[in-house]
């Protein structure tokens, strides 16, 4: 692919990344339950604009695991601390699913280090997250994602405390491919060498503890999310079938320079569902109004 691993001890942790491409730096977060892996189907024809850095966030894949700091605005410190330690001035930002909550914290902290933010199907957490059900409406949880009235149960599952790892451990698959099924139009394009990736990588304890310390936290990101400004920069969402009617009614809320577009052919994974559409508005994004 032309990338090449890297690590970096920043902020007090051990960060992963991969790098590839010349050009402005684009920082890419993935989400839960992924890793840097999942950028493959874009990271290439992005590299052909771009330098891409490819974070595997705090708590994930090669990165480390520590008992604490998974709030986002902790974890948007580590990457602000790899910006630095990498030589970076003001970086495009780039995140999906909790690395689109970490890439949102990272631009309501350090907004002078953030040239353009672009974040999939994953905004910061806010108070409406308090008000999302435990029951699903009749009829609407089955084996797609209802559009309407979604149920990521998975929001109240990943809160429980010690129980999920003794559940999944060695068996994280069987979740994979359930959540694969329910959240994209089409399963069979997340490929089976990724399921096995994302499995293998999950599969223990540890991982599995960290990665739901990502969800444990919404509590204190929605308080910190109270004394933020709003967001000056350009701010680009992408939204799948899922999540473009959230991304619509929440972002105007945070973002004063918002452009808001829907994938609606393309459930959660739009990277593995949709690429080329992903590279066409990131691309096209990055690129506009540029002096």
């Amino acid at each position: 692919m032309g990338f090449v691993n890297n690590y970096a001890t920043v902020n007090g942790i051990k960060l992963h990344y991969v790098v590839g491409g010349e050009g402005e730096p684009l920082i890419c977060l993935p989400g839960w339950p992924q890793t840097w892996y999942s950028y493959h189907p874009i990271a290439q024809k992005l590299s052909q604009s771009f330098q891409v850095f490819v974070v595997d966030i705090r708590g994930m894949g090669s990165s480390e695991k520590p008992e604490l700091g998974y709030d986002k605005k902790s974890m948007a410190a580590d990457i602000f601390a790899l910006v630095k330690h990498l030589g970076l001035g003001k970086v495009n930002l780039m995140g999906h699913d909790i690395g689109g909550m970490v890439a949102m914290s990272y631009a309501f902290n350090y907004p002078e280090f953030c040239d353009k933010l672009i974040v999939l199907d994953g905004a910061h957490p806010g108070e409406g997250m308090l008000h999302m059900p435990l029951i699903p409406a009749e009829g609407t949880f089955a084996g797609k994602m209802d559009a309407n009235m979604p149920y990521p149960w998975w929001m109240a599952f990943n809160q429980v405390k010690a129980l999920p790892e003794k559940l999944l451990k060695g068996r994280f698959q069987i979740l994979l491919d359930y959540l694969f099924e329910y959240v994209m139009i089409d399963e069979t394009k997340m490929s089976s060498f990724e399921r096995e990736i994302y499995a293998a990588v999950y599969n223990d304890p540890e991982s599995i503890r960290a990665s739901n310390a990502w969800y444990q936290t919404f509590a204190k990101d929605i308080d910190d999310s109270k004394s933020y400004q709003q967001l000056e920069m350009p701010v680009l969402g992408i939204g799948s079938y899922v999540s473009y009617t959230y991304m619509k009614m929440a972002l105007p809320y945070v973002a004063n320079d918002l452009k808001v577009i829907g994938i609606l052919d393309s459930g959660h994974y739009m990277y593995e569902e949709q690429p080329e559409q992903v590279i066409q508005a990131v691309v096209n994004f990055l690129t506009e109004h540029k002096k």
